[in-house]
């Protein structure tokens, strides 16, 4: 992957047909892979988070909501998730609900990313 030529890590269309609860397919999504983002790709927080993963050297799964014929079902679901708004950029690692662009860049600052990184397997160094 090169970050340099707006390769976000592993992009997945998100327009798989699924039925059941837009909050079910999120924590199923989210459980999939080592590090997941969801994303909207005009969105300037959400490219700034892309690029932290990718300069760290992990590659995050991203889902692109606006490219989802249910993402806006889905943003809503992050939303009362999260109990605020807006709703993206959203990072999940190891499955677990991280949060937005404060809470990865807080663990970041204070130390906590690197280790989560680790043991969720997007990191081995």
């Amino acid at each position: 992957m090169h970050c340099q030529t707006g390769s976000w890590g592993s992009y997945v269309p998100t327009t798989r047909t699924t039925v059941g609860d837009p909050l079910e397919r999120i924590e199923r999504l989210a459980s999939e892979n080592a590090v997941v983002v969801f994303s909207i790709s005009s969105c300037c927080m959400c490219h700034a988070i892309k690029r932290l993963f990718c300069g760290m050297g992990v590659n995050p799964t991203v889902y692109e909501l606006d490219q989802d014929p249910r993402g806006k079902d889905m943003e809503k679901a992050l939303m009362r998730l999260l109990g605020s708004s807006p709703a993206v950029p959203v990072v999940f690692i190891g499955g677990k609900l991280v949060g937005t662009m404060d809470r990865v860049m807080a663990s970041h600052i204070n130390g906590t990313l690197v280790p989560l990184l680790k043991q969720a397997g997007a990191l081995w160094l």
